[in-house]
């Protein structure tokens, strides 16, 4: 018999979830459109029941894009947990998949043994109508975690990156960031930006940031290695550390994940960049298209936890250090746009 949940407890907003807790059951649903949101999602449920010492021999993940077929899922759907109450699958990006293959997702969701979780990253709104969204089509027979984010979600979510950048900002920019409809992994990457100065971020400083020009030489090096030109990035790279040691490695990073979340958008199916974007989609489109989606998102995830490092001092504090990283990242995505 499936478990039922009391009617707060089944379809939660982001943050209702992680504030009241709820029991987690066979099927978990992650819908709603923000994506940082539905990452952050995951990595609770899976903190709250799997261990880290049991995490590895009891967790299978998924993407849609690498499923030839559900087999894979049922069969990890159907092991017994090793050294743990319960086995957890999770697939993530099925609001790509075709219409059969979903179909035969679904139909394998319904069938999830006692003791083990299934978790569908399903990133579409609530309303959507085609394709009919898995969390509309469960009802209360999942745990629904939307991650659709109204102005009171992106004012908590702007409020707790400043909090961990231990940055400070003008309550107009809290207020022009909570009301945008900037979606919040770009919001996350303009605050990290502006608060690595350690001074009170202003509307004047956000305004700048929302408008200006990508630094030239570190467009270029974004542009050179997002395109393949690995030997041309790492030259540009090594002559802006030579210039200014401790100013290169925010520009660089930072363009870098622009790049990246520019191409994972032309990746995925009917996505677009943003109106003062829009004028590069010509070059970055045919580059979108060899790279793929899960790579591009590989490549933005890469870069964002590079200039995470940096903000939060991880990397080191000496120019060296900041170098070794950026060159590191460098050879890590150097076969981003080959085939």
């Amino acid at each position: 018999m499936r478990r039922r949940f009391r009617t707060w407890r089944w379809h939660l907003k982001f943050y209702d979830f992680l504030d009241k807790e709820p029991a987690i059951g066979k099927l978990v649903i992650v819908e709603g459109t923000e994506r940082v949101l539905a990452d952050r999602a995951l990595e609770v449920v899976l903190d709250r029941v799997l261990p880290l010492e049991v995490r590895d021999l009891n967790l299978s993940r998924f993407t849609a894009e690498a499923l030839v077929d559900v087999a894979p899922v049922r069969e990890a759907l159907n092991a017994m947990p090793f050294l743990a109450e319960r086995r957890v699958v999770a697939v993530t990006d099925t609001q790509m998949m075709r219409s059969a293959p979903r179909k035969e997702l679904w139909d394998a969701a319904q069938d999830v043994p006692d003791g083990n979780t299934l978790v569908l990253l399903d990133l579409l709104s609530p309303r959507a109508q085609r394709p009919a969204p898995f969390g509309a089509m469960a009802g209360r027979a999942a745990l629904r975690i939307d991650t659709t984010a109204g102005e009171e979600t992106r004012e908590r979510f702007v409020r707790e990156t400043l909090a961990r950048l231990g940055a400070k900002a003008d309550p107009r920019v809290v207020d022009e960031l909570s009301r945008s409809q900037a979606d919040l992994a770009a919001v996350r990457n303009d605050l990290e930006k502006l608060g690595l100065a350690g001074k009170r971020i202003t509307i004047k400083d956000l305004e700048r940031e929302a408008l200006a020009i990508e630094d030239p030489k570190a467009y270029k090096y974004a542009s050179a290695l997002a395109e393949g030109r690995v030997a041309e990035a790492l030259a540009i790279a090594h002559e802006s550390f030579s210039n200014d040691p401790r100013g290169a490695v925010v520009p660089l990073l930072s363009a870098l994940a622009t790049e990246c979340s520019y191409l994972w958008e032309l990746a995925r199916a009917g996505g677009e960049l943003p109106s003062r974007a829009r004028w590069r989609e010509r070059f970055l489109r045919p580059v979108a298209r060899r790279v793929g989606e899960r790579r591009a998102r590989i490549a933005y995830e890469r870069a964002v936890r590079g200039l995470e490092a940096v903000v939060t001092g991880r990397a080191g504090s000496d120019p060296e250090d900041y170098r070794t990283l950026v060159d590191r990242i460098t050879v890590e995505l150097s076969r981003l746009a080959r085939s």
